[in-house]
């Protein structure tokens, strides 16, 4: 059932971010938790593009997932080493990616998600949900596969091999995948989106799935996407709701 549009509040595209930065199990984090009650069993994964936890938009999404009852933890899981964010835009800058991305190679950023989840079982959280961005994806499926999380939010996912991590997904996964897609996305394009709705629609994955389509919008739009552009702005509004109302359903 579809919440009411007042029950989802409002993602920022600028401001201040308001969590804090902790170190959780010796890795950097950025914590956002609700004012007031919330459920302390529970916490929203934030597992952010390759441009990190440093990404001011990163943490104001974060916040935001708190604004709506759900401690949200941002893991650093790039070490301090994001791409920085100018880097890509600019010719000159002389960012080697294929260097970059050697760095940050599963093997080593995997087990920093699994110290951080590791101590906040110890602290008492029971259940995990897990939203990932561009290169978080990947890890929100590897999470799913070895059923760390409940429940799985992936916008323009990266790293994915497809079909294959889609039928290890149906087969392995329990937990229920929202995929917010777009229109022009090299990591996950349509061939890709049409293989997901193959694979898990029709009430095939009966953990349960659904895929947003936002129209207009590139890959990265729902972390990076240009707010003067009215459908981009609507696809980032538009994939942060579904992601609220999808923690609702099944967290």
């Amino acid at each position: 059932m579809s919440l009411c549009q007042d029950c989802v509040k409002g993602v920022r595209h600028e401001g201040t971010p308001s969590g804090e930065f902790k170190k959780i199990n010796g890795v950097d984090c950025y914590v956002a938790t609700p004012e007031g009650e919330y459920a302390k069993d529970k916490v929203l994964l934030f597992l952010p593009d390759a441009f990190g936890m440093q990404l001011v938009n990163n943490q104001l999404l974060t916040d935001d997932f708190a604004i709506n009852g759900y401690k949200t933890v941002l893991i650093d899981y790039l070490s301090g080493d994001p791409i920085p964010s100018d880097a890509l835009d600019d010719p000159n800058s002389g960012f080697d990616l294929v260097k970059w991305f050697g760095k940050h190679t599963q093997e080593v950023t995997r087990p920093l998600i699994d110290k951080v989840v590791s101590t906040l079982k110890e602290e008492g959280v029971t259940q995990f949900a897990a939203t990932g961005y561009c290169f978080g994806g990947r890890y929100c499926f590897d999470l799913a596969f070895d059923h760390v999380i409940k429940a799985t939010v992936v916008a323009h996912p990266s790293l994915l091999k497809i079909p294959d991590d889609l039928e290890k997904y149906a087969s392995t996964a329990k937990a229920p995948l929202l995929i917010n897609s777009c229109t022009v996305d090299m990591r996950f394009p349509l061939e890709a989106q049409a293989a997901a709705d193959k694979i898990f629609g029709d009430g095939k994955f009966a953990p349960g799935y659904k895929r947003e389509y936002f129209d207009g919008c590139t890959h990265g739009f729902a972390v990076r996407g240009d707010m003067s552009n009215p459908q981009v702005k609507a696809g980032k509004e538009g994939a942060f709701k579904a992601t609220v109302e999808w923690l609702k359903k099944y967290l």
